[in-house]
């Protein structure tokens, strides 16, 4: 049995509703781009997902591994969307998309500015369409400066950002990248928190905006508590297997049988540890009475802990730490993450049944007033909503569409 044919159901309540009456055309493939559309629908716009006839987003062709047909890297990040086919590098087809852009309040994009501008699809071209339009770029590295026609991948992103240096053993082991697409994640949020704050202004002023992602910037953001420290003091941190942080306990440790993470921000945490593991000793020691002195006896203070964290079990320690109320967690794998009790009791992970498929989500992780039931539609075929999309956005009929159609361009 398949791991996602034990989640949960989709939640049945009335799903979040805050940006009904939102229109989105999404132009983007891959995940950046697909995961900022995936937020604006799960908050309740109509997402309609612009795809190439044939071909569709390039998420579709990547794997294995493959479910019901579908890549489930497409199918993590597109519910609640509606899948349109059309070739708008022909003329007809640009001007049908064109016609959906005037009645449109939001356009993503992920293609460079210069594509942009010979497809008819920038910023300069729609305006004139629909003034109040919020256009998103979402780019590698912006629509101005030296590389802004260079293609971006988020491996590429991290390496750009300085996270790809700090992760990872030592100096001396190779660097290595996040283990989700952080820069996809992290600028795919971008888009759709600036596209939020542009549509408050637009109804506002009545003016759309330009919005431009560079996924350089973004993930290089991510990464301000490292870079700022190092302006303002000239200390370059290098990879240490994250045991280099600011607060001087805050790492993993290993106990008797599992890792552990073991975080001790501030006073008042180290005294009630140094009391929960029976060290009041460590407690009453001068030099580690506040955060500046126990960095300075860290490596001291490490092999104490480490000491002693390895004569008990990692339950023994999770359940001691939970009670004296000390951060501190283990170290889980995918497959025990979608069955901890932690997340799944609050409906983080649920299964949709599509060909009597279950086809599983990670819900938003965002409450409003209690409600946190995002899901409407499953992550559509390639072009499944085609004619209806044109009937609803735009009143076509059925012969309209129909020569779009017999032209190729859907």
């Amino acid at each position: 049995m398949l791991p996602a044919e034990q989640l949960s159901p989709a939640p049945n309540s009335t799903p979040l509703s805050l940006l009904e009456g939102i229109r989105v055309l999404d132009l983007t493939t891959s995940i950046a781009g697909p995961y900022a559309s995936l937020l604006l629908a799960d908050f309740g716009a109509e997402v309609l997902k612009i795809e190439r006839p044939g071909r569709g987003d390039d998420a579709r062709a990547w794997g294995p591994p493959f479910l019901d047909g579908e890549s489930l890297w497409f199918l993590s990040v597109n519910r609640n969307k509606h899948s349109v086919t059309l070739d708008y590098a022909q003329s007809a087809g640009l001007d049908a998309l064109h016609a959906l852009v005037k009645v449109a309040d939001v356009i993503l994009i992920n293609q460079v500015g210069r594509s942009q501008k010979k497809l008819g699809i920038d910023y300069a071209r729609l305006k004139e369409i629909n003034p109040r339009l919020v256009h998103v770029s979402i780019t590698g590295f912006g629509l101005a400066g030296a590389k802004s026609d260079q293609p971006c991948y988020d491996l590429i992103a991290e390496g750009y950002s300085g996270v790809m240096d700090l992760t990872g053993e030592s100096p001396e082991r190779n660097p290595q990248k996040v283990g989700t697409p952080a820069a996809d994640l992290l600028s795919g949020t971008d888009a759709a928190m600036a596209a939020l704050a542009a549509l408050i202004d637009r109804n506002r002023t009545g003016q759309g905006h330009e919005i431009d992602i560079a996924m350089v910037e973004s993930m290089t953001r991510f990464m301000t508590p490292r870079i700022i420290p190092y302006l303002g003091s000239g200390d370059l941190p290098r990879r240490s297997g994250g045991t280099d942080s600011v607060i001087a306990i805050y790492q993993t440790f290993h106990t008797a049988d599992h890792p552990i993470t073991l975080g001790l921000g501030n006073d008042a945490i180290w005294n009630r540890f140094c009391e929960a593991i029976g060290r009041t000793d460590m407690a009453k020691e001068q030099r580690f009475a506040d955060n500046a002195g126990r960095r300075t006896c860290r490596t001291e203070i490490v092999r104490e802990i480490q000491t002693m964290l390895l004569t008990k079990p990692r339950a023994h320690w999770l359940d001691l730490f939970a009670n004296a109320r000390i951060p501190s967690g283990p170290i889980n794998r995918l497959d025990q993450v979608v069955t901890d009790p932690t997340l799944t009791e609050r409906g983080l992970f649920y299964a949709i049944r599509r060909n009597g498929v279950a086809v599983p989500q990670v819900g938003l992780g965002i409450r409003f007033d209690g409600n946190f039931n995002t899901y409407r539609k499953d992550p559509p075929r390639l072009g499944e909503d085609t004619r209806q999309a044109f009937t609803s956005w735009l009143g076509w009929d059925d012969d309209m569409i129909q020569k779009l159609d017999n032209a190729g361009l859907l």
